[in-house]
């Protein structure tokens, strides 16, 4: 035992030693090939000197940044992500100006943007030389990765030998866009996994609720109930609030909800981890949770843990700087390319987005990867983790873009990093990869008609639009509607008394989802009373070629479905005349019956047109690849599971819903002896 641990100390000097004669040769490099970098003194020095101040400044480098870096990161976790990622430079290069101001001989010196620029040079050359050596060394990697994400699990009980569970999220990657990238061999480890020689998964299809956005699935994946999440956004007359599920105040309530419901935790309650997630899940260990993001920091609850797990090591903060000022660059020249060749649909992509894309595809992707990794290493035996970065750059450049194959690409080498990591864990692990919903392709509502939702409701109500949707053709014919419903004479111009401010309604979209609220009415308005008070609304809306159909309550019915020529379809009736809704495909109406019962239904539910040959929807958002409705390959994400786990749902039946995800992933955890939802007691507690 003493002659292995000397053996594995002998192992790391030696290549520490490497390392730093590696970086001393940088240095070297660049004090020839940069003017404004000097290794020797004014009077000239000999190479032996030179190449000693090249040593010590290596050394010392090195050194400042093993001890100094954690303690940097550790206290910039206040600064905002997208800023830490820039300042990694310049601390780099403090830290070479204090190591070569330490000689002493006081030979050597750069100006501050050389010391950048060699200080990042040389965290890389190292970072590469260190894991070259390292990937040999089997207990080397090891460790290495454990410094990485550090998930250590101290002094805990030993691991498990039963295997544990790795759920990742590809989020936005829809069912047909997954087929179609392995058949185009652009990730080639899943392709491996479900279509090679001994394939290992088996990829099957589910179909989201209507609202198909990351907020009510992985709500329902997480926590098992997703009842009363309409849509991404809502309004809840009660509290007079907009509920956001990415926004953190609304994620913890929502998440607070769910385990009210459901009774306990979550899928993650017993030794689970949430890596980069809405919700938590109920794990213990969380990072970059947004509905944890609310409450006073701890040591127990630390939202951004996992930026401190990552940028701890100088090495990833500079590589992953380095890769978000090339992502920037990347998305503004594919950004100018579109512009010029005048590429349709498209969006506006300026201002922010193009560090926002960055910030998804590049350091979320980096840092949850790392922290997967850690808890592999660590043992933990469920792991739930979110990889946005495709839903991001689909919004803007279309689900089935060059821009957007090339994210999935990225993301097939991260799949594969993890699956060389899992070779190294202490414990065997089974990697489940899912979606959790897909996107549509398509142009904007108001790139095809020249206004927005809210334009097309106000015009409905008879209230004041902006010039640019008066002078549009649906805009004239809601006015027309408008005259017409009551009995004002066309060719009249003059001023009738409008409605206060406080009845104007409320309007808010969610992918090709639109959802219309009347805030002074306390309770969820029926057609009839709508009808009474603005006659020409609904009729308006549903005769629109952008619009499906709505969803409205009945005095008469409880609910009704309504479509363009008068079309009235109550919902009890859909399954015999599914009207509107037939372009929808199969489970549309349960979709829509399902929403009707919940409390905060608006007033008006409007989805948004669909054509079927082509899949396309029309977004109320500036987005030309969306979900969050019903309509195309947004509402067919995809589980990719082990062969090892029993099957998702038997053959011939659909799986449908998030909640019946739940249960999928919750009985997959009991065949592996993995961590079992907790006791009702147990989970009250936790919701208490």
């Amino acid at each position: 035992m003493l002659g292995r641990r000397w053996r594995r100390v002998a192992s790391q000097v030696g290549r520490s030693v490497t390392v730093w004669a590696v970086s001393t040769l940088t240095m070297l490099v660049l004090a020839g090939i940069l003017p404004d970098f000097q290794l020797q003194s004014a009077d000239g020095d000999s190479a032996t000197r030179i190449a000693v101040t090249a040593a010590f400044g290596a050394g010392a480098f090195g050194v400042l940044s093993a001890l100094a870096w954690p303690l940097l990161v550790r206290l910039l976790l206040l600064v905002p992500a997208l800023v830490l990622g820039l300042l990694v430079f310049f601390l780099n290069g403090a830290l070479l100006l204090v190591a070569l101001r330490l000689n002493p001989a006081e030979r050597g010196g750069a100006a501050w943007e050389t010391a950048v620029v060699v200080a990042a040079v040389m965290s890389a050359v190292a970072s590469a030389t260190g894991a070259a050596l390292a990937v040999r060394d089997d207990d080397a990697y090891r460790r290495r990765l454990y410094r990485l994400a550090d998930r250590r699990r101290g002094s805990g009980p030993p691991c498990p030998s039963t295997p544990g569970t790795v759920f990742l999220q590809l989020d936005g990657v829809g069912h047909e866009v997954l087929r179609d990238a392995l058949d185009k061999g652009l990730m080639p480890t899943l392709a491996r996994w479900t279509d090679g020689d001994r394939p290992t998964h088996r990829l099957t299809p589910w179909r989201t609720d209507w609202s198909s956005q990351t907020g009510a699935s992985q709500l329902g994946i997480l926590h098992g109930s997703n009842h009363d999440v309409p849509a991404f956004r809502w309004y809840e007359k009660e509290s007079r609030e907009v509920m956001v599920c990415n926004r953190p105040t609304s994620a913890a309530e929502l998440q607070r909800r769910a385990v009210t419901a459901t009774g306990d935790g979550g899928l993650l309650t017993l030794d689970g981890a949430s890596r980069g997630n809405l919700f938590s899940g109920g794990a213990e260990e969380q990072a970059l949770v947004l509905s944890i993001a609310t409450r006073r920091r701890s040591r127990e609850n630390r939202s951004r843990a996992g930026y401190f797990a990552y940028f701890s090591d100088p090495a990833n903060a500079v590589r992953t700087a380095l890769s978000f000022v090339a992502e920037v660059g990347r998305e503004i020249g594919q950004s100018t390319r579109a512009r010029l060749g005048r590429t349709r649909p498209r969006v506006s992509r300026g201002g922010l987005y193009p560090f926002v894309r960055a910030f998804a595809t590049v350091v979320e992707r980096d840092v949850v990867v790392a922290a997967v990794m850690g808890d592999m290493l660590a043992g933990r035996s469920a792991v739930y983790a979110d990889l946005v970065a495709y839903d991001e750059v689909a919004h803007h450049s279309g689900p089935a873009g060059r821009d957007a194959e090339k994210v999935l690409q990225r993301l097939d080498r991260a799949l594969e990093l993890i699956e060389n990591v899992a070779e190294h864990a202490p414990r065997p692990y089974r990697i489940v990869v899912l979606s959790d919903h897909g996107q549509s392709p398509g142009e904007t509502f108001r790139t095809r008609y020249g206004l927005t939702l809210g334009d097309l409701v106000r015009a409905g109500c008879g209230l004041p639009v902006p010039r640019r949707a008066r002078r549009t053709h649906s805009g004239a014919e809601a006015r027309t509607a408008v005259r017409a419903a009551l009995r004002i004479p066309v060719e009249e111009r003059g001023e009738r008394q409008r409605p206060d401010r406080h009845s104007e309604p409320i309007v808010l979209a969610s992918g090709n989802l639109g959802l219309v609220s009347f805030p002074d009415v306390p309770h969820r308005m029926t057609k009839e009373e709508i009808d009474a008070r603005h006659p020409a609304l609904l009729t308006t809306l549903a005769n629109h070629p952008g619009i499906g159909f709505l969803l409205v309550r009945s005095e008469l019915h409880g609910g009704v479905v309504l479509g363009p020529f008068g079309t009235e379809i109550p919902l009890d009736r859909l399954d015999q005349d599914p009207g509107p809704l037939a372009a929808f495909g199969p489970g549309a109406a349960d979709a829509v019956r399902r929403t009707h019962s919940f409390p905060h239904t608006a007033d008006i539910m409007v989805n948004s047109m669909h054509d079927p040959t082509d899949g396309e929807v029309l977004a109320f958002e500036e987005q030309i690849g969306s979900h969050g409705g019903l309509g195309g390959a947004q509402g067919r994400p995809f589980l990719l599971s082990p062969l090892a786990l029993s099957a998702p749902v038997a053959d011939g039946t659909d799986l449908v819903g998030a909640e019946q995800v739940h249960h999928v992933l919750r009985r997959w955890l009991s065949e592996s002896d993995g961590p079992q939802v907790p006791l009702e007691t147990e989970a009250e507690e936790r919701a208490a």
